[in-house]
């Protein structure tokens, strides 16, 4: 398991695979891949923000302030949109549809995990000393 040091790192590497995310999920809509939805447009939005803001002194009081309002944001919008699939599963009305792959519940699911993972890194990340490159 890596550790918080190995982690630390590779934080451009991190924040650019949150904004390539982001991108590609704006891409599929604009590409008309999928349906427009509001829910998803604010979770793919805050997940390219946060990748953003990870590039740009991270430590910094108003950057993690900033950050931290986004992913309440988000993580509120993706909670709700989960919560809705919850509640066709619990009515027996859930389909996966004919685009199993772009399923709301599951695409909720992964945006809940990827924000609390990218604020959690942005609040933990500190600069990489001598000590931790030699663990």
């Amino acid at each position: 398991m890596p550790s918080l040091a190995l982690l630390f790192r590779y934080r451009i590497a991190i924040a650019i695979l949150a904004i390539i995310i982001s991108v590609g999920a704006w891409g599929t809509e604009i590409g008309e891949l999928v349906y427009v939805c509001p829910y998803c447009r604010a979770q793919r939005t805050v997940i390219g923000l946060l990748g953003l803001m990870l590039l740009v002194q991270p430590q910094h009081w108003l950057n993690r302030w900033i950050a931290s309002v986004l992913a309440v944001f988000g993580l509120v919008v993706a909670g709700m949109q989960h919560f809705n699939g919850w509640k066709k599963i619990m009515a027996g009305e859930f389909s996966w549809g004919e685009y199993w792959y772009a399923n709301a519940w599951m695409l909720s699911g992964f945006a809940l995990f990827i924000i609390t993972g990218l604020i959690l890194y942005l609040w933990a990340w500190q600069p990489v000393t001598n000590e931790a490159e030699d663990a």
